[in-house]
């Protein structure tokens, strides 16, 4: 191409007047310019047609490719959505679970301490009836004491009071009715 180009203006000279730039050299529509762009169409299209279907091959085979890539990458962006939605999902029930879970610790509480409040007022009243009974048998043993210690008492006391009041004379008169006694019941 640069063995062209110092020719194009030596013809130049023969086909102009001098005054206008030839018609192959107008500033911005040279014609060295469309002699490059015919020099390098024609190379692509040998080259196109040399490699092409190379190229197409590597090209259809790596776009294929790239195919196959994309949807296996939908694929595992649709698992991994789906994973992202049971997560979710887990974690919404995971609050509602732990709601549950606290009220039913809750209503076990409040079950645990009615029972611990019943059974301490059965075993209470259960108390309450032993220390009754236990009171009861007191009350009569302390009852049957006061009875034995009254009757003690009284017999002390009238064995003094007959002591101190009988006289000699008394005990041989009432020996002597004793013995009329014996006597008529034996008649």
């Amino acid at each position: 191409m640069s063995s062209f180009l110092p020719i194009l203006p030596f013809l130049g000279l023969f086909l102009s007047d001098g005054s206008a730039p030839p018609w192959w050299d107008y500033p911005g529509l040279e014609l060295w310019k469309f002699f490059n762009l015919a020099i390098f169409v024609g190379a692509a299209l040998y080259l196109h047609r040399r490699f092409g279907r190379p190229v197409r091959e590597a090209l259809r085979s790596r776009g294929e490719m790239i195919k196959r890539e994309l949807v296996t990458a939908r694929e595992e962006r649709d698992r991994a959505l789906a994973k992202l939605a049971e997560v979710d999902a887990r974690f919404a029930s995971l609050e509602t679970e732990v709601a549950k879970v606290q009220e039913k610790a809750h209503r076990e509480a409040d079950a645990e301490q009615q029972r611990i409040v019943d059974a301490t007022n059965a075993e209470i009243a259960k108390i309450k009836d032993q220390a009754k009974k236990e009171l009861e048998r007191a009350g009569k043993s302390a009852r049957h004491e006061l009875r034995r210690f009254a009757v003690e008492e009284s017999v002390r006391h009238a064995e003094v009071l007959l002591r101190s009041g009988i006289k000699p004379e008394d005990d041989t008169r009432l020996l002597e009715l004793n013995v009329q006694q014996l006597g008529r019941t034996n008649a």
